[in-house]
């Protein structure tokens, strides 16, 4: 027994073997459990040819990589962060919990030292004034809350990506009707007139009451997010605004393989936990004070953002309509609208999807906090909160994975096509590995000095940017495979 009364914890000395070696055998077999699950799904999705999504699952490695030495790190340095002492007054403040009543402050004080001091197994070198900076007991709820963090999050995003793509598959129905009606972009430009008001994509998007005023088309904007937000003539019309603008000789080009591709490639950027996404953890872990309600103000940031989100990329498609609608009534040949970068943010749709990877993540936040705080202190605990700010925050999280699941992430897979470049997942991936090398190739040449270095062969010109890596602007056709 200890001198305080506590019963002393028994070390690896006095453990019967045979307990050390089930725990180890049950660990052990569950980590390579996990290990040959991850090999095996990798594999799979390597043999159907999903090189993003297998991207995807070597970013959640790196993920659990992570995680492992962070667990690593809280292991190895326990001891010296339990027995680092402070006066009792430093960790007084900023608490998530209201301390006991005055007038029974003294006598609590010195019972929630000695808590701290107990829930530490190595024994305590700090005086009677000091206590502990962190208990090993809150060292050990800190480490689970992390790790219960990046499996929330991480499944978050694929629930996210697994419905979302159910919706945009539904469009698959729309493609495969202008295949089947022999679409054929040039033959349709040169024999037909258009009547722009009469299109059922002006209609939807720029006539009616207000929507051709800029503050009612924001408002008609907002309120479609949540009902028909993309349409068939939506899906039509922006299908042929791209192919006209990059890839106009291919008559036939695949417009949903090539959108499912390129969502699946950015799909492997929101399953990460970025470095700005940790800043974000240890901003709102510190902000916890009680009294301040901070998991509840916070649950309002991805909601605000989320709508915001949606309503713009409604309002990209309906300044898409404005602009043809308001410059012609009549064409020769079908409508068709010009993808530019400038309806976006910045002029930059690649922000969308940082806004969205800030939304997944802060939503999965609030849902990893509660229940961790439900399985590791109890509805009950004072760090849960009152009811009446439980209840909204849940309801927000809800809503906020259904919202972003079913209209804003097919928005985005179909939106964000209507930027001045396109991504490189219009090429197969022999096609990208061949430009890749040809690009290198190219550049070689032209450091060296050599005077062949224009190529007989011109498949297009690179577009050098942050984001060169992702986009391709071509200044020739662009082949598609069916």
């Amino acid at each position: 027994m200890a001198g305080g009364g506590a019963e002393e914890e028994t070390t690896l000395e006095y453990t019967p073997t045979w307990v050390v070696a089930v725990v180890c055998t049950i660990i052990v077999a569950i980590s390579l459990a996990v290990e040959r699950l991850l090999h095996f799904l990798g594999k799979l999705l390597k043999k159907k040819n999903q090189k993003p999504l297998f991207q995807a699952l070597q970013k959640i490695k790196e993920e659990l990589m992570l995680l492992g030495f962070i667990s690593l790190l809280l292991t190895v340095f326990q001891n010296l962060i339990t027995k680092f002492c402070v006066p009792k007054h430093v960790v007084s403040h900023l608490l998530p919990c209201k301390l006991p009543e005055e007038k029974h402050a003294t006598q609590s004080l010195s019972q929630w030292a000695l808590g701290r001091h107990l829930l530490s197994s190595a024994p305590s070198s700090c005086s009677n004034e000091k206590v502990p900076f962190l208990s090993l007991e809150a060292l050990h709820h800190l480490h689970i809350f992390i790790f219960v963090l990046a499996i929330v999050h991480v499944t978050f995003c694929v629930l996210t990506i697994i419905f979302g793509g159910a919706k945009i598959h539904q469009w698959k129905l729309w493609e495969d009707s202008v295949a089947k009606d022999n679409y054929d972009t040039e033959e349709v430009l040169k024999k037909k007139v258009t009547h722009v008001h009469d299109h059922a994509f002006i209609k939807d998007r720029f006539l009616g009451i207000g929507k051709n005023s800029a503050v009612m088309s924001w408002v008609h904007s907002f309120i479609k997010q949540f009902y028909a937000s993309v349409t068939k003539s939506d899906y039509l019309t922006l299908r042929l605004g791209f192919i006209m603008t990059h890839c106009r000789q291919n008559r036939k080009f695949n417009f949903h393989k090539y959108m499912v591709r390129a969502l699946e490639d950015d799909f492997k950027k929101v399953v990460g936990i970025s470095w700005y996404l940790w800043i974000f953890v240890v901003v709102f872990l510190l902000l916890n004070v009680d009294g301040w309600h901070t998991y509840f103000w916070i649950a309002f940031i991805p909601f605000i953002l989320l709508l915001a989100v949606g309503a713009k990329l409604e309002h990209v498609i309906s300044q898409l309509a404005h602009e043809v609608a308001e410059k012609h009534a009549a064409i020769e040949g079908e409508l068709v609208v010009k993808p530019s970068d400038d309806h976006f943010w910045f002029h930059r749709p690649r922000i969308v999807l940082f806004l969205i990877h800030i939304i997944l993540f802060q939503n999965s936040f609030e849902m990893a906090f509660f229940f961790w705080i439900l399985f590791t202190y109890g509805f009950d605990s004072c760090i849960m909160g009152k009811v009446q700010y439980i209840i909204p925050r849940l309801v927000i999280g809800v809503i906020i994975q259904v919202l972003c699941s079913y209209s804003t992430l097919p928005l985005y897979a179909i939106v964000t096509q209507m930027g001045t470049h396109f991504k490189k997942a219009i090429f197969d991936e022999h096609v990208q590995a061949g430009l890749v090398g040809w690009a290198q190739k190219a550049r070689m040449k032209t450091t060296t000095g050599n005077p062949n270095r224009g190529t007989a062969i011109q498949l297009g010109r690179f577009v050098r940017s942050e984001n060169a890596k992702e986009e391709i602007t071509l200044t020739s056709a662009a082949e598609e495979n069916k």
